[in-house]
């Protein structure tokens, strides 16, 4: 996985590499369908491909919202994906004690946007081994995360990837500034840009996340124009009756043709 990563920037095809996959784990079958369809779209199109999808949300404005399917059950239904496609997988970790059972099940673990300045916490995703994929908080600028990079690395730990997701803008809004993208490589890390937390729109009255996917592409397209290394994008079969987060994910049926654009901006820009 290491190896993996250290050369996901120099592929074959020159390509971007791609974090993608439902926003939670909801069940075997549906994880299984998304990350079938998303493996046969990467590998056609040369693009290094690892599986996302969270064990559990620990982020959620109402209490009432879905949190997940259980630890354990979550867990090993990445650990097959994993196994089944031969690719890699990534979950995000909130508490310390987290990383270590994380870690038995799959290859990066993901330090949310809100957790990205808890030094035990990136310390413990670090001692594990594995790649640590760190959200640049909505509330930092892309040069402090400099900081993250270096408690990282400070616990034995190189390999180290930096995602951004956006910044607050007023009380329910995010903005992406595309400075950041470059900022971040300048510190020997891969940077990902994350297409679609980036177009949430927080804090609602109803307690529901909202968002503005028909941004999706947009957002895509000017990261791979900058630059990135790599994209993230939260997708799914039926976002509308997904269980988290269903209005920033991008509907499955449209993730090839916009890949296949990106492609052709990347391209455009070697």
């Amino acid at each position: 996985m290491k190896n993996y990563l250290r050369n996901i920037q120099h592929t074959q095809s020159g390509n971007f590499f791609l974090m993608a996959g439902p926003c939670a784990i909801e069940g075997e079958e549906i994880a299984l369908r998304i990350a079938e369809r998303i493996t046969e779209i990467t590998d056609r199109l040369q693009i290094p491909y690892i599986f996302k999808g969270s064990y559990r949300k620990a982020n959620r404005s109402k209490g009432s919202s879905f949190t997940g399917i259980g630890d354990e059950k979550a867990l090993k239904i990445l650990e097959k994906v994993g196994k089944t496609f031969g690719v890699p997988t990534v979950t995000d970790i909130h508490e310390q004690q987290e990383a270590a059972m994380a870690a038995a099940y799959v290859d990066v673990l993901q330090i949310p946007a809100f957790l990205c300045r808890q030094t035990d916490l990136l310390v413990a995703a670090a001692e594990t081994g594995k790649v640590v994929n760190v959200k640049k908080g909505q509330f930092l600028s892309a040069g402090s995360m400099k900081f993250a990079v270096e408690k990282i690395k400070d616990a034995g730990n190189d390999h180290v990837i930096l995602t951004d997701r956006g910044n607050t803008f007023g009380y329910q809004d995010l903005i992406v500034d595309y400075r950041g993208l470059p900022e971040m490589q300048g510190f020997g890390v891969p940077v990902v840009m994350d297409c679609t937390h980036s177009l949430q729109q927080p804090n609602q009255s109803s307690g529901v996340t909202g968002g503005k996917p028909e941004l999706i592409g947009t957002i895509a397209k000017a990261a791979i124009a900058v630059g990135a290394d790599g994209l993230f994008i939260e997708t799914h079969p039926d976002p509308a009756n997904a269980k988290s987060d269903g209005a920033n994910m991008l509907h499955l049926n449209r993730l090839e043709e916009l890949l296949e654009k990106l492609i052709r901006i990347r391209q455009a820009i070697q």
